[in-house]
């Protein structure tokens, strides 16, 4: 199949962070699964070369959209939904919650303190993490039980449109970081609004008690 041209984003993840990316979808679809995915999204080029182990703004938000896009086309909305929210979560787990504001969340003294105290550091160190060390501009606000999580150029939605929120890797990356801050509690993260839908920023609800 020939590699797809498209017009790259001109924003960036670090190269690490996209390494760590198609790493969570091979754990979660196999060898085999992600070079398929590869191939549909015209990113022949990451096959057995993972971008590399390095901080470099190199890993183009359009090449993001690809994946997402070819995980649909693949498995339906449904299943590629599915999809994304368990390599957000792989992907969370595998690495990224050594990044930046998330890494002393680990400590014991984070690890001491009461679960409302943890729930309002995690989710504004969630967004730091994207603001300070990709293109992509996240914030967090507090509603009292539950926050308000924004996405401004997302990478998972940028150039796609669709009648149906789209960034369900964000969910997902929610979700287990949330789970791990807590000490293995399980929240609800709602998609709100998305950019593919025509939205002018992508917002997603977290809320602030464990599920039951």
């Amino acid at each position: 199949m020939a590699t797809v041209e498209r017009v790259k984003s001109g924003y960036y993840y670090p190269n690490k962070m996209g390494r760590i990316y198609l790493a969570a979808l091979e754990e979660v679809m196999g060898k085999n699964g992600l070079n398929a995915i590869l191939r549909l999204a015209g990113l022949d080029r990451f096959i057995d070369h993972a971008p590399p182990d390095n901080l470099a703004k190199e890993f183009d938000f359009s090449d993001i959209a690809a994946l997402h896009t070819a995980l649909e086309e693949m498995y339906g909305p449904r299943g590629g939904r599915g999809l994304c929210q368990r390599a957000g979560r792989a992907l969370f787990a595998n690495g990224l919650r050594n990044f930046g504001a998330l890494a002393g969340a680990g400590d014991l003294a984070f690890k001491v303190l009461p679960l409302g105290t943890k729930v309002r550091i995690a989710v504004p160190a969630i967004a730091k993490v994207f603001s300070t060390t990709t293109d992509q501009i996240s914030n967090a606000v507090d509603h009292g039980d539950h926050f308000i999580y924004t996405i401004e150029r997302c990478s998972m939605c940028w150039g796609r449109k669709s009648d149906k929120p789209v960034c369900h890797t964000a969910v997902g990356i929610i979700q287990e970081a949330m789970k791990w801050m807590s000490g293995g509690r399980e929240f609800r993260v709602e998609m709100l609004d998305c950019m593919a839908t025509g939205a002018p920023i992508g917002r997603l609800r977290v809320f602030k008690e464990p599920v039951a």
